[in-house]
């Protein structure tokens, strides 16, 4: 297939959603590793289209097509215009998104707010997608909060970087890297945008991750640096928002799924933890902190909702004590919780089209990603 050819490709994935809206792009000619494109009907002369769109069809092009260096619109007048310009660095940093050699899928574990067991879900959720065969590696980009060295009973790295890498800890079968190897656990770390943009950016290309089938980030609650750097970086292949079923963590959950439209992450679903107790001893169910409003949002917000997860002695215990539920009790009803959750993530993950909402009217399907088959265990 010619480097056109694979253009065309791309952007007969992206046409259909745009003559939805009685709009279109078409294909004016690649040459010299560039390509001309523009764009006719309702998207031609669209304000959202001047940023958001065409950020959106570079991003999908330079991602399908890596030998495409540059992206232009040819306007009505013939002239172009680009969002990857010649003489100086792109102002659009989207652009410039990479793929980690050696990591098939990348999926990011986000929260709008804290203390809705985030770090818990991505931890069993690795551990999970580990027991199925698959090579993993758990980065924790929360650089103010590490909480990944408890629950997994790691608690530092005793080999020092080595030119310029660092070796990522091990255990039960995960690669795992943190600031919490490198800090006392009593040190706060105080640090300002640019220092935790720099030590995220270290971990990212800095770190001897090897050959894996799927990388699970452990976002910080909220919507600041480590998510923008995470997502200009690499590229994301989706990310999974917790939250509980109070209404304050609802409200910060629309905030986390809005923001990674913005960045152009696909969102997998949301996922409710804490979202009841169950008594061990007359096995009744307590909605504590309400009921069904995970569900309720992901319905509204036109996304998947992933499952629920119990509030359970047993999951926090065993989290503690730094071996999470799905290595120490496998076979146990709340570790299933979390198997389920795996099988639903890595199959929208790798199977389905993942929906990028670049804006209101607008939105892009890139073409879905095919890693080697799973594994089984």
């Amino acid at each position: 297939m010619t480097t056109k050819e694979k253009v065309e490709k791309v952007l007969n994935t992206i046409k259909p959603t745009l003559q939805s809206d009685r709009g279109s792009v078409e294909l004016v000619d690649v040459k010299d590793n560039k390509v001309y494109y523009k764009l006719s009907g309702a998207c031609q002369g669209c304000p959202s289209s001047s940023v958001i769109l065409k950020r959106g069809i570079t991003v999908t092009i330079r991602r399908d097509v890596p030998e495409i260096e540059e992206v232009l619109e040819v306007l009505p007048d013939g002239s172009e215009r680009g969002t990857t310009p010649k003489d100086k660095k792109a102002k659009d940093p989207w652009v410039y998104q990479e793929r980690i050699e050696g990591i098939k899928l990348i999926i990011a574990v986000a929260s709008g707010k804290g203390g809705v067991g985030k770090s818990t879900i991505a931890v069993n959720l690795a551990l999970a997608f580990s027991r199925s065969g698959l090579k993993v590696g758990l980065l924790d980009a929360d650089i103010h909060g590490p909480s990944i060295p408890t629950m997994l009973g790691v608690h530092k790295i005793t080999q020092k970087p080595t030119d310029t890498f660092f070796k990522p800890a091990e255990a039960y079968g995960l690669k795992i890297m943190s600031i919490g190897f490198f800090v006392p656990d009593d040190s706060a770390m105080i640090w300002r945008g640019p220092m935790v943009t720099k030590t995220i950016d270290q971990f990212i290309h800095n770190v001897d991750w090897g050959e894996l089938d799927c990388m699970v980030i452990d976002l910080p609650p909220g919507t600041g640096d480590a998510q923008l750097t995470i997502s200009q970086r690499m590229q994301v292949d989706g990310a999974v928002i917790v939250t509980t079923p109070s209404d304050v963590a609802l409200i910060d959950a629309r905030r986390g799924l809005k923001m990674f439209n913005k960045v152009n992450v696909a969102v997998l679903g949301i996922v409710e933890n804490m979202s009841y107790f169950l008594c061990p001893h007359c096995n009744e169910r307590t909605d504590i902190f309400s009921a069904g409003g995970g569900k309720e949002v992901a319905l509204k917000l036109n996304t998947n909702f992933l499952g629920e997860i119990p509030l359970d002695p047993l999951i926090r215990s065993t989290g503690d004590q730094g071996r999470p539920i799905i290595v120490s009790e496998p076979n146990s009803p709340q570790a299933k919780h979390f198997s389920k959750l795996a099988d639903k993530v890595w199959e929208l993950t790798t199977s389905l089209v993942p929906k990028w909402n670049l804006n209101a009217c607008h939105s892009i399907d890139p073409a879905p990603i095919t890693p080697s088959d799973k594994k089984t265990g």
